[in-house]
C-alpha cells in the first residue's frame, strides 16, 4: 500500500535575487549559499570577524546550523510588497546586516573573479556553457594553480579540442609520473550526451573548489582527471525543446549524438567515434584510471530521487568490482548525502505505466559493454553511472550532481589503497582463471535481466487513474511524492548462453580490421612468425540473422550454431591473441561468435559470412579458439 514518505525529498526553490537600497545585492545560489556584491573582506572588517571554515566543519551541530541558515536565507529572499518607506528601508538594511553576521560566523564565502564564474551562475541557471566558455574557464583556472595541467584528449570532427584537466598535489603531467606516484587515477567525464549538461558545469565547479577553494585535501591520495565536455561538437548545437523532460531548464541544450551521428555511450565495443578512439588512446590506456564516473541526466521517469546511480555491470568480468561499488561505495555515499544534505539518491531505473499502478517493478538499463561504465568491469576497473533527475530544475541537478561527485571523491580519497588492491586482485585472478580453466571453464556470452531484490522503500511521484470516455483507464501524474514498499528491482543479469574459455584466439591475416579494433582497446595482439598447427574448436554458423531496423548505423547481427573440435594449421602473418593478459574477459566478449555485444554483433564479419552463403550451408566462423599454445 502506498504511503506518504515520512521525509520527502526537499525541493530547493528557484534562485532568487533580492536587491537592497543599502548598496549591496543578495542572491542564493544552487548550493543554498548566500552571495553578495559587497566584498566579503569588507564585511569581515565591518563585523570584525575572521572565520575558520575547517574548525566550523568539525562542530557536531554544523549541519543543523546550515539548515537554520537556509531558513534565514529563504526568509530574506522572499519578495515583499511593503511600501519603501524610510523605516522599512532601515529595518530591511538592518536585517540584512544581521543576517550577514550569522552567515559569516558559519562560513566565509569565497569571492571568485568573473572568469571563474561559470555560465549558469552568470545567467541565473538559464544557460549552459559553450565549448568556448569551458575552454576559457579552464585556461583561467590553470593559470592560477600549479596543481592543474591541461592536455587534449583529441580533436573532434569539427576541429574542437576535447580538454582533459589533471588535478594533482604533485604537479603531475604525464601517465608515467602518475604511475610512479602510486596514487589511483580517478577519471570523471561530463557531457557524453550534449543535452545532459550538469556534469559539464559540476566538473568546472569542482576544479574551482579543489584548486582554489577549500577542497584541496581531495588531492592527498589520488590524481583526478576531469573531462567536462567530452561531446564537444554537439554541445554548441543548442536549441530550445531538445530534451522535453528537462522542461527547458536550461533554456537550450545541445544534441545527444556527435557530429558523426554517433551515440558515444553505445560506442564502447565498435569504437567508431573520433571521441571514443581519442578517449582510449590518450586517457584510458596511458593513464589507466582505477575508477571511472560518467555523468548523465535521466530520460524522464517520474521517480522521486534527485539522482540515481548504477555500478558497472560486470557480466563476464570479475565480480569483485561490481560488489565493491554496489555493496560498499554507493550505499555509503547515498547514506552520507541523505544525512548531510537531505537529498534522496537511489539505484537507477525506470518503471512502465503500462504495467499498471502502483509500480511493482523498477528496471535498470542494459548490461552490454558498449556502455563505457559496463566495459570497465571487463577491464578490471571500477565505474559509476550518475543520472541526475531530469524533471528537477537545472540548478537542482547541478546541486545533486555536485554533491554526488564530491562524495565519490571523498570516498576514493579515503579508500585509495583499498580500491587499487581490489582492482589488482581482479586482474590477477582473471589471469589465474584463464591459466587454470582454458578448455574447461565456461562463461556467459548472452544475458537476461532478472530480479535482484525487493526495494525496502521506493520514492515516486504518485499517479491516479481516470476513466476516459471510451471506458479505458488513463494514468495522470500528481504532485504528491509517495513511498511504495516491496517494489522488485530488476538489476541482475543471468547468462542464457555459455562458451568455453580458450587459451587464445587465432585471427586470419585478412581480418586486420579485427586486430586493429583489439589493439585500440589495449589488447595485446601478436603476429605469427611461422606456420603452426593448433587444436581447439571452431564455431559452425548455421543461422545468421540481422536486425531489420538500423541501430547506430548498424544492422545488429546474431549467429546460431555449434562448436566442433578441430585441428587447424595457420600461416605466418596470422594474428594471435593470448588470453593470459589482464583484458582477457574483454577479449572473450569481443571475439566469441555468440556474444551479445561482440564484433560479430557489430557487423565486423558480415562480408565474410554473407560471401560464403550461410543461407545455403554452415559457415565456419573465421576466428579459431585454441587450447594448446603455439610453439
Amino acid at each position: 500500500m502506498a504511503k506518504k514518505s515520512d521525509k520527502p525529498s526537499k525541493k530547493q526553490g528557484k534562485p532568487r535575487v533580492h536587491k537592497e537600497l543599502s548598496g549591496f545585492e543578495v542572491s542564493i545560489d544552487q548550493f543554498g549559499e548566500l552571495k553578495t556584491n559587497m566584498a566579503i573582506e569588507k564585511l569581515n572588517e565591518f563585523l570584525n570577524e575572521n572565520v575558520d571554515d575547517k574548525k566550523l566543519a568539525e562542530r557536531n551541530d554544523y549541519d543543523e546550523m546550515k539548515n537554520q541558515r537556509r531558513k534565514r536565507v529563504e526568509i530574506l529572499s522572499t519578495r515583499l510588497t511593503f511600501p519603501l518607506t524610510p523605516i522599512y528601508i532601515f529595518m530591511r538594511t538592518l536585517a540584512s546586516i544581521l543576517l550577514f553576521f550569522s552567515v559569516l560566523t558559519l562560513s566565509a564565502q569565497q569571492v571568485w573573479p568573473d572568469e571563474l564564474i561559470i555560465t549558469p551562475e552568470k545567467t541565473n541557471y538559464i544557460k549552459t556553457s559553450t565549448h568556448k566558455e569551458v575552454m576559457e574557464f579552464i585556461h583561467a583556472i590553470i593559470s592560477k594553480s600549479e596543481n592543474a595541467f591541461l592536455f587534449p584528449m583529441g580533436i573532434s570532427k569539427e576541429g574542437k579540442e576535447i580538454p582533459v584537466v589533471v588535478l594533482s598535489k604533485d604537479k603531475i603531467k604525464t601517465p608515467a609520473e602518475a604511475k610512479a606516484s602510486g596514487k589511483p587515477v580517478i577519471y570523471i567525464q561530463g557531457n557524453i550526451h550534449a543535452g545532459e549538461v550538469e556534469g559539464k558545469e559540476v566538473l568546472m565547479l569542482l576544479m574551482r573548489e579543489i584548486l582554489l577553494g577549500n577542497k584541496n585535501y581531495l588531492l592527498e591520495n589520488q590524481i583526478l582527471l576531469f573531462a567536462p565536455i567530452y561531446n564537444t561538437d554537439s554541445n554548441d548545437k543548442m536549441e530550445k525543446g531538445r530534451r522535453p523532460s528537462q522542461e527547458d531548464s536550461p533554456l537550450e541544450v545541445g544534441l545527444r549524438e556527435t557530429s558523426q551521428g554517433l551515440d558515444l555511450n553505445r560506442d564502447g565495443m565498435k569504437m567508431e567515434a573520433i571521441e571514443t578512439q581519442s578517449l582510449f588512446a590518450n586517457v584510458l590506456l596511458p593513464w589507466d584510471p582505477q575508477v571511472f564516473v560518467d555523468l548523465h541526466t535521466t530520460n524522464g521517469t517520474w521517480h522521486a530521487y534527485s539522482l540515481t546511480w548504477a555500478p558497472g555491470y560486470q557480466t563476464s568480468g570479475h565480480p569483485a568490482l561490481y560488489e565493491y561499488v554496489n555493496n560498499n561505495l554507493l550505499p555509503e555515499i547515498t547514506s552520507t548525502i541523505k544525512s548531510k544534505y537531505d537529498l534522496n539518491f537511489g539505484p537507477f531505473g525506470d518503471y512502465y505505466l503500462r504495467e499498471g499502478w502502483p509500480p511493482k517493478n523498477f528496471y535498470t538499463y542494459n548490461h552490454q559493454p558498449r556502455y563505457l561504465v559496463n566495459q570497465f568491469g571487463l577491464r578490471n576497473r571500477m565505474s559509476i553511472l550518475s543520472e541526475a533527475f531530469a524533471h528537477e530544475r537545472f540548478y537542482q541537478r547541478i546541486h545533486s550532481t555536485y554533491r554526488f561527485v564530491s562524495e565519490i571523491l571523498e570516498y576514493t580519497n579515503t579508500h585509495a589503497s583499498e580500491i587499487i588492491e581490489t582492482n589488482k586482485r581482479a586482474e590477477t585472478e582473471t589471469i589465474t582463471e584463464i591459466l587454470a580453466g582454458a578448455g574447461k571453464t565456461k562463461k556467459g556470452v548472452r544475458f537476461k535481466m532478472v530480479p535482484l531484490k525487493k526495494l525496502d522503500t521506493f520514492l515516486t511521484y504518485d499517479y491516479i487513474q481516470k476513466q476516459k470516455a471510451d471506458g479505458a483507464l488513463e494514468n495522470i501524474r500528481t504532485g504528491k511524492i509517495v513511498n511504495y514498499e516491496n517494489v522488485t528491482y530488476h538489476a541482475k543479469f543471468e547468462a542464457t548462453t555459455y562458451a568455453t574459455i580458450p587459451s587464445g584466439y587465432i585471427i586470419p591475416a585478412r581480418f586486420s580490421k579485427i586486430a586493429e579494433n583489439l589493439r585500440q582497446h589495449g589488447i595485446k595482439v601478436e603476429t605469427l612468425t611461422k606456420a603452426v598447427t593448433l587444436t581447439g574448436e571452431v564455431f559452425q554458423i548455421e543461422k545468421f540473422e540481422k536486425a531489420k531496423q538500423a541501430f547506430q548505423g548498424h544492422a545488429m547481427a546474431q549467429a546460431e550454431g555449434e562448436f566442433v573440435s578441430s585441428s587447424k594449421r595457420f600461416s605466418k602473418g596470422d594474428f594471435k591473441v593470448e588470453m593470459n593478459q589482464p583484458l582477457a574477459n574483454l577479449i572473450f566478449y569481443l571475439l566469441e561468435p555468440q556474444s551479445d555485444d561482440g564484433l560479430l554483433t557489430w557487423n565486423f564479419f558480415d562480408e565474410f559470412i554473407e560471401a560464403n552463403k550461410v543461407e545455403n550451408k554452415p559457415v565456419e566462423f573465421p576466428v579459431f579458439k585454441y587450447v594448446n599454445k603455439p610453439k
